[in-house]
């Protein structure tokens, strides 16, 4: 009978499909976007929509991570917002559906967000005037 290698645990850390070595990722450092919105109102695909298109014009590492907040709860009934939080600051609200009386076009939003996280520079089409 084999007997097992005395450095078993040294081969499981190096063992990059074990379970027990992965660790969660930190978003502390990342610029983060969070879109919070009203499940009750079922508008999970309007903000998949917002997060898909934000992902694609502010890939890592200019935004670390786009995530989704449904909120199910009278006192957030209608509720979409868009919040941007970077590393060592407070939130900071991009668009609220209620104050601005409507949903954001992307084209605004996306000039919302670049100006917080990348004041200056250009969005190409999405910066020219209609």
């Amino acid at each position: 009978m084999a007997s097992e290698p005395t450095n078993a645990p040294v081969a499981a850390q190096n063992d990059l499909m074990n379970p027990l070595t992965f660790v969660c990722p930190s978003l502390a450092a990342e610029t983060t976007v969070t879109v919070e919105f009203c499940d009750r109102c079922r508008w999970l695909h309007r903000a998949s929509w917002v997060q898909t298109e934000l992902l694609l014009t502010f890939p890592p590492p200019v935004i670390g991570c786009i995530a989704l907040l449904p909120r199910n709860s009278e006192e957030t009934a209608g509720r979409f917002r868009v919040w941007v939080t970077m590393s060592g600051a407070a939130p900071r609200l991009a668009w609220d559906r209620k104050v601005e009386g409507g949903f954001p076009e992307l084209k605004v939003l996306k000039q919302r967000i670049r100006d917080i996280v990348q004041p200056g520079k250009s969005l190409g089409h999405s910066d020219k005037k209609t």
